[in-house]
């Protein structure tokens, strides 16, 4: 499937957790007059809100996702319909609070009203399209609308064939998911700017927390996070979106050289496993279980982990991402390219774009392909200026491939982040599982200067 980009996000964004599902499109039998058709996209989503979370959940507060049927435009000359939500495919309900329900079924067919439709069903977002056929193509429009405000936040365009209606709703929807996920927490990030602490519920917390919980970048960004997701656990101890994040930050700033190793990653080990007793079936608490292994050079229990989570999501890009990086420092950088594959498949043009260049890289190092490696975390530093692994990585690359000066700038820039990086913290707590790939690391970083 061909997909053109009719328009893009005005905003830079962030991971959100997972929130968008799918409806099922099936062909009704009727003919489409002068040979082109239209009708209503197959799936209205709205989104987003805490995963089971019933205590973080107060009267006014924005309810789990909900899908939303709409009926044909044009009856007699539709081609596709919407089966019922309850028979929809699993990648819907895989997804974080979504669920179906009886009322949204009055929305059928009517013109388009996200505010009235965030008043009635208590949503935030509504993800709303048309299908047009012209012979054997489909041209699939969708946009995704905040409910507060009527703006729309994400516009898409997708061209296939019509050759099967269950195929092409699946590889849309995985699209969608992949594409629209990013932008929410942006969304939900400005949302909150305006808002006084003392006013936000426990996913609220968690919504503020995202940006700083990804920048990789500094102390005062991971106290940031760790403070209002404290909050979040203050309000429900058990709430596992919060914990599992929490987890994350530790295990981050560990490999980052922000906090003892020895210390941090047992917190975020135990962090994690709350999190998953607290919600088995939420993907990103095996995600950040996942992450925590990875950290600790367990590779056999970080790609179990961190594939529950893409069972439970296919979508989840960063745990494609992640599993990429763990293929690569476990030696299999194959493996590791057909995640970060994967993951810019998903997601291709956000906050994650860095990452994964990161990671391609250090697949190619791991391959003993190192001028190819630099240049992959060269091009990440150029987006994430503050991303230390990438620096680090960047200098041990190039100084493999022989770019002294490169590897020199590299490593200054990697210890502006990481002042104590040393021979020693390497050898000890980088995530390289195996001595001879990081005695090459090493080897890297000492024509960077490292001692």
């Amino acid at each position: 499937m061909r997909r053109s980009r009719k328009a893009t996000s005005p905003y830079r964004s962030h991971r959100c957790g997972d929130c968008l599902g799918q409806g099922q499109m099936t062909a009704n039998g009727s003919r489409p007059s002068r040979g082109s058709a239209t009708a209503s996209l197959a799936w209205w989503i709205a989104s987003t809100g805490p995963r089971r979370h019933p205590r973080a959940r107060r009267p006014g507060h924005p309810s789990p996702c909900c899908l939303l049927p709409i009926s044909a435009t044009m009856p007699s000359s539709s081609i596709l319909a919407m089966a019922s939500p309850k028979t929809s495919s699993p990648g819907l309900h895989g997804c974080a609070g979504c669920s179906s329900r009886p009322a949204t079924f009055t929305y059928g067919g009517k013109a388009v009203d996200v505010k009235q439709i965030g008043r009635e069903l208590g949503v935030r977002y509504v993800l709303d399209g048309s299908v047009r056929r012209s012979g054997q193509r489909l041209r699939i429009n969708a946009r995704v609308s905040d409910a507060d405000t009527g703006r729309q936040i994400w516009v898409q365009r997708y061209d296939a064939e019509i050759a099967d209606f269950f195929a092409l709703q699946d590889e849309i929807s995985e699209s969608v998911i992949g594409a629209i996920e990013p932008r929410l927490y942006v969304a939900e990030h400005e949302r909150f700017q305006g808002r006084l602490p003392g006013n936000l519920d426990a996913w609220g917390f968690v919504m503020k927390a995202m940006p700083y919980v990804w920048t990789w970048a500094s102390v005062p960004d991971f106290e940031i996070a760790e403070r209002l997701l404290k909050k979040a656990i203050d309000i429900d101890p058990d709430y596992p979106r919060a914990n599992c994040l929490i987890a994350w930050g530790l295990a981050a700033k560990a490999m980052l050289g922000l906090a003892d190793a020895e210390v941090a990653l047992p917190t975020a080990h135990d962090m994690a496993q709350r999190a998953i007793r607290s919600d088995p079936e939420d993907p990103w608490t095996h995600f950040a279980t996942g992450f925590v292994h990875m950290a600790s050079r367990r590779f056999e229990p970080a790609v179990k982990a961190l594939s529950e989570a893409i069972t439970l999501n296919p979508s989840l890009a960063y745990a494609h991402m992640i599993l990429g990086s763990t293929y690569a420092y476990a030696g299999m950088p194959d493996d590791g390219l057909h995640q970060v594959a994967l993951a810019d498949r998903l997601s291709p043009r956000d906050f994650t774009q860095a990452g994964s260049l990161s990671v391609a890289g250090l697949c190619h190092f791991m391959a003993g392909r190192y001028a190819e490696a630099a240049d992959f975390e060269r091009r990440a530093v150029d987006l994430r200026q503050n991303f230390g692994t990438a620096w680090r990585t960047y200098a041990a690359s190039a100084g493999m491939a022989g770019d002294r000066a490169a590897a020199i700038h590299a490593l200054s820039q990697a210890r502006r982040l990481h002042p104590s990086v040393s021979v020693d913290w390497v050898e000890k707590y980088h995530p390289i599982v195996h001595d001879k790939d990081r005695a090459r690391y090493i080897e890297g970083l000492r024509v960077a200067g490292l001692d």
